[in-house]
């Protein structure tokens, strides 16, 4: 039997794999991950009594702009990164994009504020616990993804850790405006930034272990 002949043999008992496969079995993962997140927030948090007036201002737009561009971001790279043939991901620096401008827009509204206002902008009323709600309701999202890494082929482990763990945690930061009062770009900046970071140095920790096949 010819080298040929043997694959050809060996290629008849392989399923076709599907077009998209890989980004159909992440985003199955992330929806049932979602919906633990939301259920967290229902059980435990609650829905901000005022989230229709909050979607009525600018602010809460910025949020979910900022977190959801994160988000996207990182969910093309965990789907480049869960392929065996994965390449250089260098485009990630695209990612600073949306932290710039939200820098620029809170310092903006820094400056049109008095100075005595600056640290109440920062710190808000529960920068205490956000960077943590955020941190806990990205869990059910990234064992989602842990989930979908089950039947792919990742060989990178560490980075396709941290960005799973990036995309669950923006996409938790997301799900956290529907209860988070915040409107300052700086206090989302910063606290919003801080948990959806743990999440994803979380996923770079255990990644390497996790991810293995």
């Amino acid at each position: 039997m010819t080298t040929e002949e043997l694959i050809a043999d060996m290629s008849r008992t392989v399923r076709p794999v599907r077009r998209h496969a890989v980004a159909i079995r992440i985003a199955a993962g992330m929806a049932l991950g979602g919906v633990g997140t939301v259920l967290l927030i229902l059980a435990w948090l609650g829905i901000n009594p005022d989230l229709g007036l909050a979607m009525r201002g600018y602010a809460f737009w910025m949020k979910w702009i900022y977190t959801i561009s994160l988000a996207l971001c990182a969910v093309a790279a965990t789907i480049h990164l869960a392929r065996p043939d994965s390449r250089r991901v260098g485009w990630l620096w695209i990612m600073a994009v949306p932290a710039l401008l939200l820098a620029v827009i809170g310092l903006i509204e820094m400056a049109q504020a008095p100075s005595t206002q600056w640290l109440p902008m920062w710190l808000g009323v529960s920068w205490k616990s956000c960077s943590a709600n955020v941190f806990l309701l990205s869990i059910p999202i990234f064992a989602g993804l842990l989930w979908s890494f089950r039947e792919l082929a990742p060989t990178r482990l560490r980075l396709a850790g941290a960005t799973a763990g990036l995309a669950a945690g923006a996409w938790a930061a997301t799900l956290y405006c529907l209860h988070c009062p915040e409107v300052s770009a700086i206090f989302v900046l910063t606290w919003y930034s801080l948990g959806i970071g743990l999440t994803a140095l979380l996923g770079s920790v255990i990644g390497p272990r996790l991810l293995r096949w």
